[in-house]
């Protein structure tokens, strides 16, 4: 009781003046004209209110937290920068379950294995949904997306449609070839320029599309395909997305927006991860070694290819150590639950905006053993039953694509890229720091949306190996790790 008039005090001395000010500045001619005599009854008012707030927010056995003040809630001790360091710093004075108040906004965090099994995949449907708000409105056209649309039909419909051309096993391994094909191009023309040698590569990766494939994703390609009816053969990924829009599936914007949520949740996400990867391995050159001889050792010669994957766990271990210490979406995509729920005995208000803080989950040092360092062992030692997983047997705290209904379906492709560019660079290079530093800086940038590496114009001198065999003719060709040297993107 104590307690909560203690509360009720610091409400009441923050509220009071807030309201005031608020008048006072929202309507001037209304605060002047105020008699000296009747300002006391007008913060009698405002601590009425303030009551009744405090009242309101702490009932119905809500998850705690920081004290909320009327209007503002949280937004003033918090700010607007809630990154996965800060909410795991109040997760330790607050619980594994908290909630901040964001003006009207409810915001629960969860940073537990357990809970975020019982958010993502025990009471998935309850929490399957997205929060809606104006930026992921325009960004999705009012939910026509897949990513961030609600939990309903129309998520169960765009899941099956794009799950099929893009997100198997069978994509995989029709794909993988031109992958590797591809990565083998770009390792030649790095060897190729002289300016790798002596000024190095820029940490900094991006994407294009072959000069053949880009008309694939306008509207005139659904006129081609239509006027073909029957005859015209699905051949690509996006065929098969078209072919939904003129079967009346789906409309021109859900195509759009299929597009959009490819490029941001499954192109961008890998790039960040591959990023990470070479920064990680230029400061830890006995990683390096490492996966040169496990390669050299298990495949004899042979080159890496994604059907040989599996046959090197060092190399795999590697790939899931980035995405632990990395992970590239660390508060994963934002969870909603449609009515009123109950998490961790707590009452969670319905509409609820619901985060699972998986970067803590994978790096908190009271589950993991040192888990600042980059050290791809562990998963080879004591968490070598650890996998990165969005189904089966899940491990709650190594999530980085997400588990249950809602999770990234990109896994399937995720993994085999950032396991093949890292074989590739490794075995054709020896990456060292620029010269003059020990190492490379690994500052984060972002972390309530994304985690990227802060400074990207830090160059990496790679030494050959060996050399090229081969051809570079031709012009149709893409590249995921172009080179970038003294500011200009070469794609020779």
């Amino acid at each position: 009781m104590g307690h909560s008039a203690a509360k009720f005090g610091f409400i009441c001395s923050v509220s009071a003046p807030a309201l005031g000010l608020l008048t006072k500045f929202t309507f001037p001619s209304f605060f002047l004209s105020i008699s000296p005599n009747i300002l006391p009854i007008t913060l009698s008012i405002a601590l009425v209110f303030a009551f009744i707030f405090f009242a309101l927010s702490n009932s119905s056995n809500n998850p705690p937290g920081p004290l909320p003040v009327p209007i503002f809630g949280n937004w003033l001790q918090v700010g607007n920068d809630l990154n996965h360091r800060l909410l795991a710093s109040l997760s330790q004075k607050y619980g594994s379950v908290f909630r901040l108040k964001l003006g009207y906004k409810n915001l629960v965090v969860v940073s537990d294995a357990e809970l975020a099994n019982q958010v993502l995949h025990a009471q998935g449907v309850e929490f399957g949904s997205r929060p809606r708000n104006v930026v992921f409105d325009i960004f999705t056209g009012n939910g026509q997306d897949m990513v961030f649309t609600i939990y309903g039909d129309h998520w169960r419909k765009m899941r099956r449609i794009m799950t099929l051309p893009f997100f198997t096993n069978k994509v995989v391994h029709n794909y993988s070839g031109m992958w590797e094909e591809e990565m083998d191009l770009v390792v030649c023309d790095l060897m190729n320029n002289p300016k790798v040698k002596s000024e190095g590569i820029l940490i900094s990766l991006c994407y294009v599309l072959p000069q053949n494939q880009r008309h694939k994703t306008t509207p005139i390609k659904g006129r081609i395909m239509a006027a073909n009816g029957e005859k015209h053969k699905i051949s690509c990924a996006m065929d098969h997305i078209i072919d939904a829009q003129l079967k009346g599936e789906i409309s021109e914007e859900n195509v759009i927006y299929i597009v959009e949520n490819i490029n941001v949740a499954a192109i961008e996400t890998t790039l960040w991860s591959m990023e990470w990867a070479i920064a990680e391995l230029v400061n830890h050159p006995t990683v390096q070694q490492k996966i040169r001889e496990e390669i050299s050792t298990v495949l004899k010669g042979k080159e890496v290819t994604e059907s040989n994957l599996h046959e090197l766990p060092y190399l795999q271990a590697t790939v899931k150590e980035t995405l632990r210490l990395h992970t590239p979406i660390p508060l994963l995509v934002p969870h909603m639950n449609l009515e009123e729920a109950k998490l961790g005995g707590y009452t969670i208000p319905k509409e609820s905006k619901v985060v699972v803080n998986a970067w803590w989950l994978a790096n908190n040092p009271a589950w993991w053993k040192n888990p600042e360092e980059f050290r791809p062992e562990r998963f080879l030692q004591e968490e070598s039953s650890t996998e990165a997983v969005a189904g089966g047997k899940v491990d709650f705290r190594f999530l980085p694509f997400g588990v249950g209904r809602r999770s990234c379906p990109g896994i399937v492709l995720a993994l085999p890229i950032l396991g093949l560019i890292i074989s590739k660079l490794v075995t054709n290079f020896e990456m060292k720091p620029p010269n003059g530093m020990e190492k490379i800086d690994v500052s984060e940038k972002g972390g309530q949306f994304s985690l990227h590496i802060a400074n990207h114009s830090t160059a990496a001198p790679a030494l050959e190996l060996r050399r090229c065999s081969l051809s570079l003719e031709g012009n149709e060709r893409y590249y995921c790790c172009p080179l970038f040297v003294g500011g200009v993107s070469v794609f020779s």
